[in-house]
């Protein structure tokens, strides 16, 4: 099976805060660990599931094969050592395939899973990890229809026994998959887009459940050959910036700050992250013998948009520009009053659900399911007041609103800073106009 193109992000996703700046065991957040992707053990009381599931919808076409890996993190327990005199939980990783033909031939497939307890010994350290038990099931369902859909739906569950329910979130740790996620790989076929479908596969996306965690397409953008089922929110196409030389364990932060803070260690600083961990070994040597020409690359790079950019869509921040804060006005080719004097933001309609929409009404935020971006969630409910109504070249229409309980929002009316909304993400407020 031939996952490469998406292992960059896979990575990324893997390891996403696994160890923080100042990447030291010490360190206060270092203390509360693993908090993407945990599949605990049945019974455990932490809040963490003992599962996951993805559905996703495949185009097939001739003699149609999903191929799938399942990626997590076994939390072992490194003895104490003579340069650290503290035990140390580090992560393993694990994989799991499967294959499974999507022709109608087959029902689906269980592959069950253990990775074997006990102590290891290793370069001279001594390991310790729990037994893990687990179980893939793969099922694929053909829709009705003409467009030869197959839903499929990807079951990962621990299946540990013997967990005491009563014991620490540490040790329900040690029997759990950590940074649980599922790469698929379809040939004959073509995966269908859950965040942007094409109309025909609306309603099928619709009765799509995902639980604990979300596909997204990656590769090469355009492709549909492969899918990430991720526990982070992301959208298609995600990708790790190509300046970035290295994982510090938070793709989503800046590199060039925590390089620099890196970099800024004292050396007994230094010698307790080296002894923490070999990743976190790893980054600080590396910042340490970074060029000043890569470093330099670090400080910023600006990136041309092919095409329009819809608001709140793939890599945006809750109705703002990709490269923008939430508030900020958007990247869009937007209507010019020189072009179009019929155009009027200021005066212009739009019918939303309950009634009809102008600068001036009060209206309540339903962010659609089309949006990949957590901040979202925050908006959902919320109150807001309608600063005009604009078109772009395309003949969409977009709702620009500051928040009602927004402190700024005097300022970003000011400034002409605003969030952007399609008309079926928002409704009337109290009542139609």
């Amino acid at each position: 099976m031939t996952f490469d193109r998406a292992r960059h992000v896979a990575d990324a996703v893997l390891f996403e805060g696994y160890l923080l700046y100042p990447y030291r065991a010490s360190a206060v957040k270092n203390q509360v660990r693993w908090q993407f992707g945990v599949l605990a053990p049945p019974g455990a009381r932490s809040g963490e599931p003992a599962y996951a599931t993805t559905e996703c919808l495949v185009e097939t076409g001739t003699d149609p094969v999903l191929d799938l890996r399942v990626r997590f993190l076994r939390v072992r327990t490194r003895a104490a050592t003579r340069e650290d005199a503290r035990a140390w939980d580090e992560g393993a990783t694990h994989e799991v395939d499967a294959c499974v033909p999507l022709d109608g031939g087959e029902d689906g497939r269980e592959v069950p899973f253990t990775v074997a307890g006990g102590t290891t010994v290793e370069d001279g350290v001594t390991y310790t990890g729990n037994r893990v038990d687990g179980l893939v099931t793969v099922a694929a369902e053909p829709l009705p229809g003409p467009y030869g859909l197959v839903r499929v739906n990807v079951r990962v569950a621990n299946r540990t026994a013997g967990h005491d329910p009563e014991s620490s979130r540490d040790e329900m740790l040690r029997s759990s998959m950590v940074a649980t996620h599922t790469l698929l790989r379809v040939s004959g076929g073509a995966f269908v887009s859950l965040l942007e479908p094409p109309e025909w596969a609306a309603s099928a996306v619709a009765t799509c459940r995902n639980e604990h965690t979300w596909p997204v397409l990656v590769g090469e953008p355009g492709s549909r050959d492969l899918m990430l089922s991720s526990p982070i929110i992301l959208y298609d196409y995600p990708e790790v910036a190509p300046e970035s030389p290295a994982d510090l364990c938070d793709a989503t932060e800046i590199d060039e700050i925590l390089t620099l803070r890196t970099m800024a260690l004292t050396d007994d600083e230094r010698r307790e992250a080296r002894a923490t961990d070999p990743r976190a070994a790893r980054i600080v040597d590396g910042a340490a013998a970074m060029p000043p020409e890569m470093l330099d690359r670090l400080h910023g790079a600006l990136r041309y948009l092919d095409g329009a950019v819809t608001p709140g869509g793939p890599g945006t921040h809750a109705g703002a520009g990709p490269d923008q804060v939430p508030g900020g006005a958007p990247d869009l080719p937007w209507w010019d009053p020189g072009q179009d004097a019929a155009v009027d933001p200021d005066t212009d309609t739009v019918t939303v659900p309950g009634g009809t929409a102008a600068k001036g009404s009060r209206v309540l935020l339903r962010p659609g399911r089309q949006r990949a971006d957590a901040q979202d969630m925050f908006l959902r409910g919320r109150t807001a007041t309608v600063a005009g109504v604009f078109h772009d070249v395309d003949g969409g229409r977009y709702l620009a609103v500051t928040l009602d309980d927004d402190l700024g929002a005097d300022l970003h009316q000011w400034h002409g800073r605003y969030l952007y909304f399609t008309p079926d993400e928002v409704e009337m407020h109290g009542g139609g106009s």
